[in-house]
């Protein structure tokens, strides 16, 4: 039942900061104010006050594009979750904001059906997100209250999370396409991506992988094609589109199920990262102040505290208000505590200044530095508190042996002997999605596990964690996702499992995925994008490299720099820093794309369709192959271009620190990462352990 008092304002956190890109990037600010304007215009439809009944998946959404202030200087009153129960309003207008599922709907139903039972009379108008649904309108048909309500949609699609990434915020488009067969995200996807290259410009080429991507792909270039544009004045770009790279989650399930390492993609594995914000002790975001302390030094004391009983807050975790956290967020953890000691030392160095400061200007350009040096210590101590937290668990038995399987399985040493530890891992207590991931990759990496041992470590699974998981241990089994198969496989075995199995031994070869750089020479340089796994490149991110960075798969660049062995050498080595990027070394500019040449072999071992498709953005023009829409070599008093990099059923943090890591390797070219949603290996397993409702309800 709802209460007066369950108003969601916590869940819609202030949009503070702007995060812009840099000037030769595009600027992703215009689809949040693009998404903000749309819901004004929304609100303001519905004249007077207004109740506002907000379906809860959205509040973190809506979060990132408007605050609470704005809702109630457009009318919104009071705002109350769609949850089933009665709904008490004061307004006479009640405005519904949700997905189109089919379980709102019917609470959407009831509560009107209440309100004329009681005879209270009020003005229903439900907006639908992303867009409008036949079905919803025969559900309210059946319920017998069609014509109360006035349906219309609330078009909210990317939203920006951060510079360079831009997300569609669907927590469910894995689940919902690899286990339901619900195909509706590929159809919101496309009109997403339609969206953006009718803002930006037309994609002049659309190349991907997997079949699913190829579905996406068609609809963008045949469906959508002669559609008006939503955008009544498309903006001018700065950094027009060379291409689209469409890649679908099944063609690399292995990089999902590791454990992410870097700085931002730990934080989301050990405490969850939702919609930008993470859920922090009070302690550590308000820590109280130490009368003896060194400015310099934080206090970390209460932060190493475990947050489990302490009381919690949001905290946004955006590069754009924090700038640390901007240099931080790629880093492999085992680079964070060199990396903080040293900005400590350099804020200490600043702050010993006020001591020699003399002369009046001295101290008037210390006063001027002083705002500056303050939010840098409280950001200091925030993300020194934020490790101190992630450190215990890094140091745990479980982890370090997890860790150590993940590496043996991926470079296929004693297969057997880690299935074996996997059964060990579950009689010490481990968690279950860490089992699950487990038992998948084993199963990738090993082109299944054998029968015996597979059924006894399933039934030792049901045992110690609940006969209820059987759907989620037969959704894993079953095409089209197949991701835990017994070797052999039996003979009743569907075409569409035999092949989806992985040759990974060829294709870590081919792909050149695992990565034993001499740590001697290199230091502390991120030499491949191997760094955010500790030596293991991502699938996904290799075959953005074979369209966008060709040479970065076949050799490693940078070392071919530090080394002088010459090779492509289309990226610089590493600063002090260890960015990957040389303050001295002149970085080169970016191929032009030229789609799966060379790479077509290793493609065809991985599922899914392989698609290169050119696109006609010249109606004068009469050219069709792909040579012709091949982008010049970009020259430096020419415009920067952007690759839109689309990942649909999700991608992880570790995922987009190595695509940054490839866009900062050459100049002439940047990338924008866009995704149905941000997932990480124990998200994917407990969305398809779920009770199965999300993806059934959809209409």
């Amino acid at each position: 039942m709802m209460a007066a008092t369950s108003t969601p304002s916590s869940d819609l956190q202030t949009t503070s900061g702007v995060e812009r890109e840099t000037e030769q990037g595009l600027d992703v600010e215009i689809l949040r104010e693009s998404a903000k304007k749309a819901l004004i215009i929304a609100l303001n439809s519905v004249n007077g006050a207004k109740t506002l009944v907000l379906d809860p998946t959205l509040a973190g959404p809506l979060g990132l594009v408007t605050e609470v202030a704005l809702l109630k200087h457009h009318g919104v009153d009071k705002m109350f979750w769609l949850e089933p129960g009665p709904l008490t309003s004061t307004t006479t207008n009640v405005v519904y904001l949700c997905r189109p599922l089919i379980k709102y709907v019917k609470i959407i139903a009831d509560q009107i059906k209440r309100h004329a039972k009681d005879s209270v009379k009020h003005t229903y108008t439900l907006f639908l997100v992303p867009r409008t649904s036949t079905l919803v309108s025969r559900i309210l048909e059946e319920e017998g209250v069609l014509g109360d309500v006035s349906i219309s949609s609330y078009n909210l699609q990317f939203i920006p999370i951060a510079e360079d990434v831009i997300s569609l915020e669907c927590d469910s488009a894995f689940k919902e396409l690899w286990v339901d067969g619900d195909e509706t995200i590929i159809y919101n996807s496309a009109l997403a991506l339609d969206v953006l290259q009718k803002i930006y410009g037309q994609y002049p080429r659309i190349v991907g992988k997997g079949d699913y991507a190829s579905k996406l792909a068609t609809l963008l270039t045949k469906s959508l094609a002669n559609q008006p544009s939503p955008v009544a004045n498309p903006t001018s770009s700065s950094a027009p589109f060379d291409s689209l790279i469409i890649l679908d989650r099944r063609v690399d399930m292995i990089t999902p199920l590791l454990t992410q390492l870097t700085y931002e993609g730990l934080i989301d594995e050990v405490i969850g990262i939702k919609n930008g914000h993470v859920e922090l002790p009070m302690s550590l975001l308000n820590p109280p102040p130490a009368p003896n302390q060194s400015p310099s030094q934080p206090s970390t004391s209460a932060a190493a505290t475990s947050i489990i009983g302490e009381k919690t807050k949001k905290y946004h975790l955006s590069a754009a208000t924090d700038p640390l956290f901007a240099d931080l967020r790629d880093l492999n953890f085992s680079s964070m505590g060199k990396r903080l000691s040293r900005t400590a030392h350099r804020l200490d160095e600043e702050y010993k200044a006020r001591q020699q400061a003399k002369t009046v200007a001295q101290l008037r350009d210390f006063v001027g530095k002083l705002g500056g040096l303050q939010s840098e210590h409280q950001a200091l101590r925030l993300h020194t508190g934020l490790s101190e937290i992630l450190l215990p668990h890094t140091r745990t038995d479980l982890f370090n042996k997890s860790l150590e399987i993940q590496q043996n399985l991926l470079a296929s040493y004693e297969a057997s002997a880690q299935v074996t530890a996997i059964e060990e891992m579950v009689a010490q207590g481990a968690d279950m999605q860490t089992i699950a991931r487990l038992l998948c990759l084993a199963s990738l990496t090993m082109g299944g596990i054998k029968t015996r041992a597979l059924e006894s470590i399933k039934r030792e699974f049901l045992q110690a964690y609940g006969y209820d998981l059987l759907p989620l241990l037969l959704s894993l089994s079953s095409p089209p996702l197949s991701v835990l198969l017994p070797n052999p496989l039996p003979p009743s075995a569907s075409p569409m499992v035999t092949t989806s199995k992985l040759p990974f031994s060829t294709v870590r070869k081919s792909l050149r995925l695992l990565i034993d750089d001499n740590p001697e020479a290199l230091e502390e340089v991120e030499n491949d994008i191997s760094f955010v796994y500790s030596g293991y490149a991502p699938i996904s991110v290799r075959l953005v490299q074979c369209v966008a960075q060709k040479n970065g798969v076949i050799s490693n660049p940078v070392v071919d720099k530090v080394t002088g062995s010459g090779g492509a050498g289309n990226a610089d080595h590493g600063d002090a820093d260890g960015r990957g990027t040389s303050i001295n070394a002149k970085k080169l500019y970016a191929h032009p794309i030229v789609g799966w040449k060379g790479f077509e072999d290793v493609l065809g071992t991985l599922p899914g369709k392989i698609f290169d498709i050119p696109t006609n953005t010249n109606n004068n023009s009469g050219a069709n192959s792909v040579t012709t829409l091949v982008p010049l070599p970009i020259r430096p008093h020419e415009q920067i271009s952007t690759t839109v990099v689309f990942f649909l059923g999700g991608c992880t943090y570790t995922e987009i620190a190595a695509l940054r890591w490839v866009n900062r390797q050459h100049r002439g070219r940047k990338f924008l990462i866009a995704t149905t949603g941000i997932i990480s290996g124990s998200s994917l397993i407990k969305s398809i352990a779920g009770d199965g409702k999300i993806g059934q309800d959809k209409v």
